[in-house]
């Protein structure tokens, strides 16, 4: 294949792929990342050897060759650990190509973090991991560099050394002297606004490792904590969106008689199921039947799953629901605000619409299976004793993110938090009322109902009513 084909060969050119490039071959075996006719990243083989190769097609592929070009000198020339550029070129009808070093058996910051995210707030080997990476940020700022895409993933360890990649997001100030303060800050904020909020009371002593390496400027707490805010916000309104468009992440499709939105990673799994998930309704364990949802548990390809169909009841139902969003898209839509601002809820993998000339009928929501039991199961046989600690204490998390959130369920009962015990953690399902609140006081008097309702699964004079009134915040 010629490299500029790779333009017209979709999402996942088949491999293994054979390109011509410089009057050599290179082999894909595998694809790392790809954006559709613009980007495809992959391991290879080249002349015998392992690389990382970055193919740059279409219309900017000019300037995204410039920034990768640039960024990876830029790298070099201030001493930072980077993989080295093998071969490199540009054609104007065939597109750029990057070969670099390919680390074998290295593991990005971002995989290590995930091993120890749900351990309590900058734990020991949290602490460790963001002390990493903040002492080779520190280093790149030290000489007047920073990268734009600034997140976990982008810092490689590898044999004892930290290496960073994707030069194409490497800008620079003034090379060889400290980035200044603003910028910084900048930076600092996109890194530490992807990390979970409740790593925010701990900034100090993170910025401390941080300015062992750059003395350059003083980190205002109060200032970063405003840029990380911004990001989060921003954060979360684009993801939202790509919820609801095709990407690497979501495989959407829409038209005038159906919506489909399905977790990209999912999708060749799930594809049988969803041509017809009442087929595996009918077929598996029922919980609710009737009435506006339907809710099953199925076992699809040896996993069980839940799907919940919203269902239709008369015309006049209709008549409500046939103009807005469904509750299934809203769950979904919840759902995956709740996964990003890190609070627990079981991975949503796919809704879908029906739809008539574009007005809505019946839809579906397909999730995760949590096995664990709900609180109204686990907190029974401590009606007059106190329940075990843990437990309480990842209640006390999960409404602390809840309300630094402003988020409100809209229907608290105790079957709607399951108990996920290889996390320790309290998972919320049923999202179908859940709002968050850009308004203060509307999030008040929805957190004073959602906390009421809670409360409602004990009677009031009972010792664990009791308790959890004491505890839970007013």
């Amino acid at each position: 294949m010629k490299l500029h084909q790779l333009a017209q060969a979709g999402r996942q050119p088949d491999l293994p792929l054979s390109l011509s490039l410089a009057g050599a071959e290179l082999q894909l075996v595998r694809w790392l990342r790809v954006l559709p006719g613009q980007r495809y990243v992959g391991l290879a083989q080249w002349q015998g050897r392992p690389v990382l190769a970055k193919l740059l097609v279409g219309p900017k592929a000019a300037r995204q060759f410039q920034r990768e070009t640039a960024g990876a000198a830029l790298l070099v020339n201030q001493a930072i650990d980077t993989p080295r550029l093998l071969v490199q070129g540009f054609d104007e009808v065939e597109g750029g190509w990057l070969l670099f070093d390919y680390l074998s058996e290295a593991e990005s910051l971002n995989d290590a973090w995930q091993a120890v995210a749900q351990q309590p707030a900058l734990s020991a080997a949290q602490q460790a991991i963001l002390t990493e990476a903040l002492s080779l940020i520190a280093r790149l700022h030290g000489v007047g560099l920073w990268q734009d895409d600034l997140h976990l993933d982008n810092l490689l360890r590898h044999q004892q050394r930290l290496y960073l990649i994707d030069g194409g997001g490497v800008r620079a100030e003034h090379p060889g002297q400290p980035l200044s303060q603003a910028q910084a800050l900048d930076n600092l904020g996109v890194l530490f606004a992807q990390l979970p909020a409740r790593i925010d009371p701990f900034l100090e002593p993170l910025l401390s490792a941080y300015q062992q390496v750059n003395p350059a400027h003083a980190l205002p707490r109060a200032a970063l904590q405003g840029v990380i805010d911004r990001v989060r916000r921003w954060r979360l309104g684009d993801y939202l969106k790509k919820a609801g468009r095709d990407c690497s992440l979501f495989s959407v499709r829409r038209g005038p008689m159906g919506l489909r939105a399905v977790w990209r990673a999912a999708l060749p799994r799930l594809a049988p199921l969803l041509d017809n998930p009442d087929a595996f309704i009918d077929q598996g364990h029922v919980y609710k039947t009737g009435g506006a949802a339907t809710v099953a548990r199925v076992l699809f390809d040896d996993q069980p799953l839940v799907i919940k169909r919203y269902n239709i009841k008369n015309v006049r139902h209709w008549l409500k629901r046939f103009w807005r969003p469904s509750r299934a898209w809203h769950s979904w839509r919840e759902a995956q605000r709740l996964k990003l601002l890190d609070i627990a809820t079981p991975q949503p993998l796919a809704v879908l619409e029906q739809r008539y000339g574009g007005l809505r009928g019946p839809a579906w929501l397909v999730t995760e299976y949590l096995p664990g039991p709900d609180l109204l199961a686990l907190f029974e046989p401590y009606q007059s004793t106190q329940p075990p600690e843990h437990l309480l204490v990842a209640l006390d998390r999960l409404f602390a993110a809840l309300i630094r959130e402003r988020i409100s369920h809209g229907d608290l009962k105790g079957h709607n938090l399951l108990w996920d015990e290889a996390l320790g953690q309290w998972s919320l399902i049923d999202l179908d009322a859940m709002r968050q609140h850009a308004c203060p006081w509307r999030f008040a008097r929805a957190y004073r109902q959602d906390r009421a309702r809670f409360l409602r699964n004990w009677p009031a004079d009972s010792p664990l009513y009791q308790l959890l009134d004491q505890r839970l915040p007013h």
